[in-house]
């Protein structure tokens, strides 16, 4: 552990005496976002050999580096480390390209994994001491178009989700007392039970009962006999029929 601590603060030094020297012994004349070739090729140097130096780290190493207590090396630590896994092999390095703006230097170092194409970004200061770094994944389209799918079902499965625990949730309102739906309920269930519909009344009334024709011979005979002045024991009634006579 100490003896990669002293690598990392090996690294850091000369990295700072490399700089000393460079400026020390030239007189560098920039016109607006354009680099000196002489600062270009320093901070190419640097960058590359950052690179070279952090990709072959083991688990070991970079814990140690971890620990240095320097802010730049911790960052491109944890840079590498959150994107190591998604990168595979080293293929091959590119060309390293170099941008002056606002009193800094970035440069940009391209390399080629097995699975993906990465960017190693550099920014030093007027110094050319390091200033931050980070790593960059440059995803082909078949991953973009991939991960979107992803990203796309993710979403659709979180709405559907979140959309039934709401339903469940307002489901649960009926339970609880005092709610509108809960309210609702009660006068439902304390609702009196609708009276059965009347039987339909027949539309022709029953014909009144005629009367009893004994009734009615014995009313005629009494008639007669009054008329006669005799008992209506005398007479035997054997039919009745209605005449129907013409009015004048």
């Amino acid at each position: 552990m100490n003896q990669m601590l002293k690598r990392a603060s090996s690294v850091c030094a000369a990295l700072v005496c490399t700089a000393s020297l460079t400026i020390s012994g030239a007189s560098l004349v920039m016109a607006a976002d354009e680099v000196d070739e002489a600062v270009k090729e320093q901070i190419v140097m640097m960058a590359e050999g950052l690179t070279d130096t952090i990709i072959p780290l083991s688990e070991e190493e970079i814990d140690a580096y971890l620990e240095s207590g320097d802010d730049f090396t911790e960052e491109a630590m944890n840079a590498w480390m959150g994107v190591r896994d998604d990168l595979g092999e080293l293929k091959e390095t590119g060309e390293t390209e170099v941008v002056y703006s606002d009193n800094q230097y970035t440069a940009t170092v391209p390399v080629t994994f097995e699975k993906e194409d990465a960017e190693f970004v550099y920014v030093f200061d007027e110094t050319m001491m390091p200033l931050s770094t980070s790593v960059n994944i440059k995803y082909s389209l078949a991953t973009t178009l991939k991960n979107a799918a992803l990203n796309t079902v993710m979403g659709l499965g979180t709405v559907f989700v979140v959309l039934a625990l709401l339903i469940f949730l307002i489901s649960l309102f009926k339970y609880i007392p005092g709610s509108a739906a809960a309210k609702k309920k009660e006068e439902k269930e304390a609702a009196p039970a609708p009276a059965p519909a009347a039987a339909p009344v027949s539309a022709a009334a029953p014909a009144a009962p005629a009367y009893d024709d004994k009734e009615l011979v014995a009313v005629i005979t009494a008639a007669i006999a009054a008329s006669e002045g005799t008992s209506p024991s005398g007479f035997v009634v054997r039919s009745i029929r209605k005449i129907n006579r013409k009015r004048r």
